[in-house]
């Protein structure tokens, strides 16, 4: 029997399934319980409405087929998505529409059309099957029928205004009016009106989606207000009563338009007219602001009292130009939709959980609230961890357009607010150049490299910024070249940086700071798997059939070739090794011979491809003599292990404190500091006072060439210089960082998971930290936190006691 029921085909099995009852407007229509379901782009069905179909997608025929054997009935359903060209039942809204195929027609490249009436709405069910057409289970929506003097009242007045939308346009019948006054419920009447009307995908889920018909006409009748003001406008436009009675500048633009008429019929035009005409004409389909307007207009003027040839006139034709292309009204509508937005996301980023949940959290709330301000931005972290490719993801699961400005190096405040049209080659500043060329007034747009902002005598730039990057002021922006203030509260900003330390703080304060931190091992796995691999193939001609670049090799890239905090040296390795395969793979197909397997990149072929590994275990760097302590640093490149020597030259004349190593101000300070802290506690320490007397010691911070400051280094000196002074050797595995006080407590200092990211990197297996850096832990990944035993201490004491082999009894 089960096999029997297995051999069923689709129409058969169709039949098979029990019958549900669905009231369509006044009847009562039997429907199988499960029906093929047709998706479609952009396209919504309501009941009582025929719309026709083009049917050519594998899956849509078979539906149109399956829906023979079930009574003509099908689901038809709108994609979340349009371009998705293949789609699954989570691609299409949840709420659809029950059809009737009236009639099929066969239509060119095997595609047919088919006419089609709405019968009832409808919530998508179970998913019964996949192939050879998506079958779903039904469950219909009945409208939610409450007798008022509301509905009664909304439903007379669609009526009215259908009535003078019909007449105002001379191709609508008369007898549409009988049938209008005629359609028996008011469910159906705003469902049949709101099918004719000029509405937003959106929009009509959003009507599809209501089952009450007195919230359905009030929409409708909104809608139809709109369509009789248009119309109106139109005819008014067209056949004005008399020229006296019109508004002198709309007398104008007709009085115009009328004698360019005559002039092109008789060709007389002259070349300099036609260049003003033709500007006026794109000015009027600008939409211009009425101040911008009025400004446009004034050049314009001056623009046709000018000769043919006088210099001017290119320099206020451009003007014009510019105020003509800049998106004044232009704008791109949010793609609203949580689920979409995130698996965007998720496609293009590995983790940065922080981003993500921002960008849905704003998201939901222009969903709530529209017409709230957009945020901004400042993604702040070390090169190549996708802070400029996440700007653009963004862009995408929003459904805006981006934009980019970069601000390294520049240092001219005319590069934001433009230059004055005095200036020869006067143009206006990089904001309103990205917008010109994103085409709207409401792009992602991201001010690259914001910490790297200069400043000379031809001004300030971050100065210029803070306008551009305050909600209460951007409204007005007003650059130089266009003196007409322009609307940015609908862009959303996003700027990139390095560091926080060299943005200044009234620019910072504008700022919503979201840190980037570096990745783990495993993270940087995921990368190189999901989206460098993938992609480097692509770049050199190669499949995964030629090459398969195995787990463990990417794992010895990562462990022993990069210690960055981002990918982007990763990535070039990636593209490294793929070009040997390559070299490989082309000389194979050069021969003729087919190779039976794939090219095979494991790692002695990254050894051979590579070199030797440029970083050597952290634990052959360190010494088993005494005064050389491993610290933990924050640089703009991610975290880093800071290694730090300290040796006693006896027979000195007085103590002193030399150091070397390119310390900034604030490193020396807490040497010194360090310093008066040992000598404070010498007897305790087992320190002997003669040795301090006439010592001179000698602090030393390798990688000379790179300059180091911070006070986070300070329990690092201070176990350097005891373990130096007390021959005790300090423990190789261990790390640390915090601030120092004279009194010997260990203050809280910042970047504590770059600075465990960078430990965990290097093999160091305990790492001291500050009891008051405890919260910070939340931000380091579970992997790393369990691979490190992490100490928390409060006092000098502390760290010594974790940090130095135990003296000698």
């Amino acid at each position: 029997m089960a096999e029997e029921q297995a051999d069923k085909p689709p129409a058969e099995e169709a039949r098979s399934e029990r019958q549900i009852v669905v009231v369509a407007g006044n009847e009562r229509i039997e429907v199988p319980s499960v029906l093929p379901v047709l998706p479609v782009r952009d396209v919504v069905i309501y009941p009582g409405v025929t719309v026709p179909l083009a049917v050519g997608r594998r899956r849509s025929l078979a539906a149109l087929e399956e829906a023979s054997g079930a009574g003509g009935f099908l689901i038809v359903a709108t994609q979340r998505d349009p371009a998705v060209e293949d789609p699954q039942p989570e691609d299409l809204h949840p709420v659809s529409s029950i059809v009737r195929v009236m009639r099929v027609i066969d239509a060119k490249r095997d595609g047919k059309q088919a006419v089609v009436v709405g019968v009832a709405r409808n919530r998508l069910g179970e998913v019964v099957a996949h192939e050879p057409a998506i079958r779903m289970r039904i469950d219909p929506m009945a409208d939610v029928e409450r007798e008022s003097a509301e509905r009664d009242r909304l439903w007379q007045r669609v009526i009215e205004l259908a009535h003078r939308v019909i007449d105002l346009h001379d191709d609508y019948p008369d007898e549409w009016k009988g049938f209008v006054q005629g359609v028996p419920t008011p469910g159906l009447l705003a469902d049949l009106v709101a099918s004719t009307l000029p509405l937003s995908p959106e929009d009509r889920l959003k009507l599809l989606e209501e089952p009450d018909p007195t919230r359905r006409l009030a929409y409708v009748a909104s809608h139809l207000e709109r369509e009789v003001t248009i119309a109106e406008t139109q005819r008014a436009l067209s056949q004005p009563s008399s020229d006296e009675e019109m508004d002198p500048k709309h007398r104008e633009r007709l009085l115009r338009k009328r004698l360019r008429d005559i002039e092109r019929e008789l060709g007389e035009q002259d070349p300099a007219i036609r260049e003003v005409e033709e500007l006026r004409e794109k000015l009027e389909a600008a939409n211009l602001p009425e101040v911008a307007r009025a400004q446009a207009d004034r050049e314009l003027q001056r623009l046709a009292a000018l000769p043919q040839h006088a210099p001017d006139r290119h320099l206020i034709r451009t003007y014009v130009e510019w105020m003509i292309d800049l998106p004044w009204s232009k704008q791109t509508e949010d793609r609203l939709d949580l689920h979409a937005a995130r698996a965007v996301l998720d496609a293009d980023h590995h983790d940065l959980e922080k981003v993500k949940d921002r960008i849905l959290e704003f998201l939901a709330v222009r969903k709530l609230a529209p017409t709230a301000k957009s945020p901004i931005l400042c993604f702040v972290g070390p090169p190549g961890v996708g802070k400029t490719s996440l700007g653009r993801s963004i862009a995408r699961a929003l459904g805006r357009e981006f934009a980019r400005a970069s601000l390294g190096g520049v240092r001219d405040e005319a590069e934001i607010r433009g230059h004055r049209r005095t200036y020869v080659g006067a143009m206006p500043g990089r904001i309103l150049q990205s917008l010109r060329r994103a085409g709207s007034r409401n792009p992602v747009f991201l001010l690259d490299e914001i910490d790297k902002l200069g400043t000379d005598f031809r001004g300030d730039p971050s100065s210029a910024l803070l306008e551009v990057l305050d909600p209460e002021q951007n409204t007005t922006f007003s650059d130089h070249y266009i003196e007409v203030p322009f609307d940015l509260s609908q862009v959303m900003f996003i700027a990139t940086a390095n560091s926080l330390a060299t943005i200044p703080p009234a620019l910072l304060d504008r700022m919503e700071v979201i840190e980037l931190p570096g990745y783990t091992e495993r993270d940087k796995l995921q990368i190189a798997r999901r989206h460098l691999v993938p992609k480097q193939l692509e770049a050199h001609g190669l499949t995964q059939s030629e090459v398969e670049l195995g787990d463990e090799a990417l794992e010895h890239v990562v462990r022993d070739y990069t210690r960055e905090a981002g990918v982007r040296n990763l990535e070039r390795l990636i593209a490294t090794l793929l070009r040997k395969a390559a070299r490989r793979v082309a000389s194979t197909r050069a021969s003729g011979s087919e190779a039976a397997a794939p090219l095979r990149v494991d790692p002695a072929f990254v050894d051979e491809a590579l070199g030797a590994p440029p970083h050597l275990p952290e634990t052959a760097e360190r010494t088993t003599q005494p005064g050389v302590v491993v610290g933990l640093a924050h640089t703009n490149h991610g975290g880093d292990i800071l290694f730090v020597e300290a040796t006693v030259l006896p027979g000195g004349k007085g103590l002193r404190l030399r150091l070397t190593g390119q310390l900034g101000d604030v490193m020396r300070e807490s040497a010194e500091a360090g310093l008066s802290w040992v000598r404070a506690n010498a007897d305790s320490l087992g320190i002997p006072a003669e040795r301090l007397r006439d010592a001179e010691i000698h602090l030393h911070v390798p990688a000379g060439a790179v300059p180091k400051d911070g006070p986070s280094a300070g329990v690092t000196l201070v176990t350097a210089l005891v373990s130096a002074l007390t021959g005790r050797r300090a423990l190789g595995e261990v790390a640390m960082t915090g601030e120092i006080s004279l009194r010997g407590r260990v203050l809280p200092v910042g970047g504590i998971k770059d600075k465990v990211l960078a430990a965990s990197r290097a093999g160091i297996e305990t790492v001291l930290l500050p009891r008051r850096n405890e919260k910070d832990l939340v931000d380091v990944p579970d992997e790393v936190r369990k691979q490190l035993a992490i100490r928390f201490v409060e006092t000098t004491r502390d760290v010594l006691d974790a940090a130095l082999e135990r003296a000698a009894a």
